[in-house]
């Protein structure tokens, strides 16, 4: 039998580990739509309760629009529930070739192809463009499914400094004489919500003869004048060689991602992408429904408009109180606690008091630097902000937080 006693020993040593240090990760079971308000199942399966939801992608509100779920019925009646195959045999319909287009005119780029996730997305990229005399220089804290990509490639990869511009154009003077060269960045990074340099990024890669990749995928239907991502924000609309973004968060938040890029680029990925060759296409509700999400953000900047005023009030509320949050312009707004057990602690406060806002901790960020990601959404209206304000001051004076150090932070769940 493979499955040993010693085995088992390991795995029950490696889970308990995770354990004693506030690492583990739990689910809660919603038995309601997404949205502002959530209705999660009891642990014991007793009943349900209402939570004010601070840690959703929903960002416009859109995963419970009224047009959204009316495209979606629609979209089943007439398409069915899924393509049963990959596209280049049977699986790709008139609806999969529009939001192609429609999604590189949106992000300004030359052609767009589709896969079932982001992550299927920066799957492909790397493995696919870079080749074995290339390099991929990439910032230190891009998103956990890039750094996955990148490690399929059989190209050379290098890092540089968190969003460090000096250290970027280093490694580019470091690696000139390399003919393939790819800068490597998120737009707005997912746990500090902080967003790239681009400008600098797009000008190092003009002066230094590279690509630049970017995920944007925290930005895309909600930064920028016209929502079209970070790169519309810092003025780099159009130059950006490859954009990966996912369709499973402000535009609509079911699934779905894509690439959007260089006409070249993008044709050798149908070519040879192993995700999108070998992963059924997307179910034709997921792109007809996300045209429709398309449509509102291009129609009206409202929730666009609310969303920001959201965020700004939210962050300078937190300030005030005497939390420490990091600093930013986009709906990520991370709480840094620091100490992964003070941070499953207070999420666990914050979750009694009627608040779901979940703790991270390592691997999801570097070790001592655990803290409560809130997320800003369309959907929340004053008093949701207020009362969860509330409930996070209420919790901060319990665990006697606010105002304290990092230093004081790490040093409490040693005391």
């Amino acid at each position: 039998m493979a499955y040993s006693i010693a085995l088992q020993k390991r795995y029950r040593d490696i889970l308990n580990d995770i354990q004693d240090q506030g690492l583990n990760k739990e689910e809660v079971q919603i038995t309601g739509l997404q949205g502002a308000e959530i209705h999660i199942k009891s642990s014991d399966n007793s009943g349900e309760a209402r939570k004010i939801n601070m840690c959703s992608n929903n960002y416009l509100g859109l995963a419970a629009h009224p047009d959204i779920l009316k495209a979606a019925h629609e979209a089943l009646d007439r398409r069915g529930y899924g393509m049963a195959s990959v596209r280049f045999i049977c699986g790709t319909q008139d609806t999969h070739k529009e939001l192609e287009q429609r999604m590189s005119t949106f992000l300004g780029t030359e052609d767009c192809i589709l896969f079932s996730s982001c992550f299927d997305a920066n799957a492909a990229v790397f493995e696919t463009l870079m080749m074995e005399e290339d390099i991929m220089i990439s910032d230190r804290l891009v998103h956990a499914s890039i750094i996955d990509g990148m490690r399929l490639s059989r190209a050379s990869h290098d890092t540089y400094k968190h969003s460090d511009m000096l250290h970027l154009e280093k490694k580019l003077q470091m690696y000139h004489d390399r003919h393939g060269k790819i800068i490597v960045t998120d737009g707005v990074f997912s746990m500090d919500g902080d967003i790239a340099k681009l400008q600098t990024i797009v000008d190092l890669a003009e002066k230094h003869n590279a690509m630049v990749f970017l995920d944007d995928s925290h930005a895309t239907g909600f930064l920028g004048e016209n929502g079209r991502g970070s790169h519309e924000l810092c003025g780099v609309f159009g130059k950006i060689d490859l954009i990966t973004t996912t369709f499973g968060k402000a535009l609509g938040g079911a699934s779905g991602g894509c690439v959007a890029g260089r006409k070249d680029l993008v044709e050798l990925l149908r070519q040879r992408g192993r995700p999108y060759l070998f992963s059924n296409s997307l179910a034709p509700m997921m792109t007809i429904t996300t045209l429709q999400a398309l449509n509102l953000i291009e129609q009206d900047d409202s929730l666009r408009k609310k969303l920001k005023q959201n965020m700004q009030w939210w962050r300078k509320e937190l300030v005030a109180a005497g939390f420490i949050v990091v600093p930013g312009e986009s709906p990520i707004v991370p709480i840094m606690l620091y100490d992964a057990v003070l941070a499953q602690e207070f999420a666990k406060r914050l979750f009694a008091e009627g608040v779901h806002a979940v703790a991270f901790s390592f691997p999801v960020v570097p070790k001592n630097q655990a803290r409560i990601r809130t997320q800003l959404s369309a959907a929340h209206n004053p008093e949701h902000l207020e009362i969860a304000l509330a409930k996070f001051i209420k919790v901060g004076k319990e665990l006697d937080i606010l105002g304290k150090s990092k230093e004081e932070l790490l040093s409490m769940h040693n005391k």
